[in-house]
């Protein structure tokens, strides 16, 4: 079964969201699913219950314990920062081929595996890499979120660009629409097909107070191509 892994042009851009509605959607299609986040920053060990990793853990069906926060998140830092300037902080290094090998690890043949990322995509996880290279490393095709804030035609095409010409596959685009959008979710769509035709681009659009979840669009077509 296929693993992705869900990027995006930085923080805060919906990531997660993207991530739990994917295995929502997965689980509703009776189909075995497993995702991780393994690098995290702003992990609060005293107050987590919000965190993406609990979200994560809540839509997989699986208790919040240790054992299982460890299981998708072993490196959690509490700076709510880049994760290189956080792993600085606390003295525990971050090592790409470490990280791309736990999760090549968790990579079964019954189960689509998503694995989202930290921050966007380059951002440095030390020194000398950032999470592109660990995108390379893994070497699955790219589910790349994106916000519809001003701004995120420039943000989105750069990130697309450094994607593509490192010979990564993209599955696909999700625009998380943003709080605050100077032009309509669906003109940021149609410029961005002028530059990306050639894989989908879905919105995800801000729920409704009467809307849930179960609301969204299908994102399981960004699947179809693995």
């Amino acid at each position: 079964m296929p693993t992705v892994f869900i990027s995006g042009t930085g923080t805060g851009v919906g990531k997660t969201l993207v991530t739990t509605t994917l295995i929502r959607q997965i689980r509703l299609s009776n189909k075995s699913v497993n995702a991780l986040k393994p690098v995290i920053t702003g992990f609060d060990e005293t107050n987590y219950l919000k965190s993406d990793t609990a979200l994560i853990l809540n839509e997989l069906g699986r208790d919040l314990t240790w054992d299982n926060i460890n299981t998708i998140s072993p490196w959690r830092f509490h700076d709510p920062i880049s994760p290189n300037m956080a792993s600085e902080n606390e003295g525990r290094p971050l090592d790409v081929n470490k990280i791309a090998a736990f999760c090549l690890s968790n990579s079964l043949p019954d189960s689509i595996l998503l694995v989202e990322g930290v921050g966007g995509v380059m951002v440095p996880l030390n020194s000398e890499a950032t999470v592109l290279d660990l995108m390379v490393e893994l070497a699955v095709p790219v589910i790349l979120v994106v916000g519809s804030y001003l701004g995120t035609l420039s943000h989105t095409l750069t990130a697309l660009w450094v994607v593509k010409n490192y010979g990564l596959k993209i599955a696909g685009i999700v625009i998380s629409e943003s709080e605050e959008n100077a032009v309509s979710v669906a003109e940021t769509q149609r410029t961005l097909r002028k530059f990306a035709d050639d894989f989908p681009i879905t919105i995800l659009p801000r729920l409704k107070d009467n809307q849930t979840p179960s609301d969204f669009p299908d994102l399981t077509a960004l699947l179809r191509i693995l």
